[in-house]
């Protein structure tokens, strides 16, 4: 609910239609998309009026303003009202919220978290660092050495997404002159499946400034066809029996959390481009 208050009152937080079709009041939200759509509209006919007399740059920025704000509120209103899920409306990105499964004084919660984990006692400018909406299982114990083995979580996917050069892809050199070309895969497990990802989360506080829960997703190197595809790193899903002992740590047993790691479910993923 704050979340979602936040978001409303102008912060700058995305959350993907899946997530908010659990919460979200189509009507009244339709109703304030609509109102702001009349207010943009407003505001682009009082600035045509204004230049059909005396053009002025005032009018002028206004009315490029409430043109691009209006088609993209077009854009908004259709999203609200389409009814059928699309596949889309379930994937994130970095900066964008997700449900994370934690415990929290012995109790299983379902938390929305940002995807690209700010960890506390950072500064907010720590978010343009962009590495952080994973976490390196080489690095467990140095840079993430504050959450591994204290604050750990799950998210349930059924596919990933990863940048990759072009010429991996197609499984030869660059030539010569030839500038890499980035392209986005899918890999999805075969069989399709829900995957039980391990990640790492924080709470973020500060004196004056709203809590920010955010996580990373832990990953580790390929399996081969990952590798062949041209991508070095891949998360890590649990196995569904270990979810206890994962989410319910020893700090000082950290063995046992590699272990669960390391005895993770090993689907062959296919990949083809992402749309």
């Amino acid at each position: 609910m704050r979340l979602f208050y936040e978001r409303h009152e102008g912060t700058a937080v995305k959350i993907p239609k899946a997530m908010e079709a659990a919460f979200a009041d189509p009507q009244s939200e339709d109703e304030r998309r609509i109102k702001e759509l009349f207010v943009q509209r407003k505001r682009l006919a009082d600035a045509q009026r204004v230049l059909q007399g005396k053009p002025t740059k005032t009018a002028a920025q206004h009315q490029r303003i409430a043109t691009v704000k209006i088609e993209q509120l077009r854009g908004r209103l259709d999203d609200l009202r389409r009814t059928e899920s699309l596949e889309r409306d379930s994937r994130i990105f970095p900066g964008v919220y997700a449900p994370v499964m934690i415990v929290q004084d012995g109790r299983k919660l379902v938390v929305p978290m940002r995807y690209h984990c700010r960890p506390q006692g950072k500064p907010p400018s720590f978010d343009q660092f962009p590495g952080t909406f994973n976490a390196r299982r080489d690095s467990l114990e140095g840079f993430w050495r504050r959450q591994f083995g204290h604050t750990p979580g799950i998210v349930i996917v059924n596919a990933f997404y990863e940048n990759v050069e072009r010429h991996r892809v197609e499984g030869r050199e660059l030539a010569a002159h030839e500038k890499p070309q980035n392209v986005v895969l899918e890999f999805r497990p075969q069989p399709t499946q829900d995957m039980l990802v391990a990640c790492l989360w924080s709470r973020w506080s500060a004196p004056g400034q709203p809590d920010l829960w955010s996580f990373a997703a832990i990953t580790d190197a390929p399996p081969p066809e990952v590798a062949a595809a041209g991508h070095d790193r891949c998360i890590i899903p649990i196995r569904a029996e270990n979810v206890h002992a994962w989410l319910n740590p020893d700090p000082g047993d950290l063995k046992a959390q590699y272990a669960i790691l390391d005895d993770r479910e090993r689907p062959y993923y296919e990949h083809r481009l992402a749309a």
